[in-house]
Parts: structure tokens; sequence; C-alpha cells
């Protein structure tokens, strides 16, 4: 499992000023994570990634979803997760509705975690999304699995070893080497997995094969 940057760079994005700086607070207090910036909304995010120089650039950013007239987190989660080398993103929010958690995981968000969280979760989090792990606040997998308790798929041991090696953050190099088996054959096998699955992403495999218990946390 890639074990994440010593020390991960956090960009916070929030609608309120309150809001922002306390949490901008809260990130310089915890343990090996340090706030690069905040931003208002998605745009101005955007602008600052792109102004931000190559070693001060964040590993996650801290998504608020809705903020007001300015790009919401959804569609703002999206660009930045359409960059080259983008970081990861995860959303922290009062929000939990079945719409705002899938539309943010089909963005490609790698976390939900929701306001109420303490620092300690948060912290967790913010370590886990820099390592590429889906991270699921309980009530926010407990909605997930809403959804697919009336299906439950079945994967192959195969299958649920590759979903299980995306949720630890693997790219398909690194599945391909440790299962011995060739990018194109990963690559197969994430076909059938986001088929049965009903998803068209790799963070949204992972969100819906937690949700199913059809493989463990990573950690």
């Amino acid at each position: 499992m890639n074990g994440g940057p010593a020390v991960v760079r956090v960009l916070v994005v929030d609608d309120h000023p309150v809001v922002r700086r306390g949490l901008r607070a809260m990130v310089d207090d915890l343990p090996d994570v340090t706030a690069v910036g905040e931003a208002a909304d998605g745009a101005a995010a955007l602008d600052l990634l792109a102004a931000l120089p190559a070693g001060q650039r964040p590993h996650v950013v801290l998504m608020d979803l809705q903020m007001g007239s300015g790009m919401h987190g959804v569609e703002a989660t999206r660009r930045i997760t359409a960059l080259p080398d983008p970081p990861a993103v995860l959303i922290l929010t009062t929000y939990s509705t079945d719409a705002d958690i899938l539309a943010a995981v089909e963005a490609g968000a790698t976390g939900y975690l929701l306001k109420d969280a303490p620092p300690e979760d948060l912290a967790a989090a913010i370590h886990a999304t820099a390592r590429g792990e889906t991270v699921l606040a309980p009530p926010v997998a407990a909605r997930l699995l809403g959804r697919v308790r009336a299906g439950r798929p079945t994967l192959s041991p195969r299958e649920a070893e590759i979903l299980q090696l995306l949720a630890e953050g693997l790219p398909n190099r690194q599945i391909s080497k440790r299962l011995f088996i060739s990018e194109a054959t990963v690559k197969t096998h994430l076909v059938h997995i986001y088929d049965k699955l009903g998803v068209d992403s790799r963070t949204s495999a992972v969100a819906a094969g937690l949700a199913a218990g059809l493989i463990r946390p990573a950690g």
C-alpha cells in the first residue's frame, strides 16, 4: 500500500469565512498535516491550484458541497480530478443525502466525511485520502448500503481481490505486479466489476464494494 506523504498538504474549500478559517486552523493543528491555502468556492480553488508552485500543491482538497453562488463542490471535484496529477478530493459537508453522496463519488471524490466528525477522524481521513484510499463516514456508508442491499452483486474471488487493491489505492500497474497478471487482464476484470456494481469509475466501485460488504476498508 502507498504510505502517502510524510506531511499532507491540504487546500480548504468552503464558502463560509468563519467555517473556512476554523477548518484551516483545525487542519494546521492535526499531526503531519498542513494547510497550504483556502478558497471560497470551486473556481477559486482551481485558480489557486494553478498558481501554487509544484512543491506547495496540496495532496488533498477538503471540499464543501454547497457554496452559495460560486462553483459548487461536485463540479469543482469533477474539474480537479480531471487535472494532470490531481490532488485527492475529500468531501467535508453537512449534506448526506443519496443524491449528494452519489454525485460526489461519481465526480471523483476519494472520500466523504460529515462536518460533525471529531478531529481525530478528520486526521485519519485526510491521511487515508492522501494514500489513495476511499473514506466513507458511517452514515454515508449506511446510505450506500441501503441502495445496494436489495440486489447484492456477486464478484469472483479475483474480482474481489482486485477491488480490494483498488480500495488500498493501488494503480493498475501495481495491481498487475501484485497478482502476477497483465495490465490488460486487470482492465478486463475492472470492466466486469464496474458492470456488476453498476458504476463507471474506480472510486464509485470502491464505495459500492465497501457499502455492500464485498471488501474491507483499507488500513
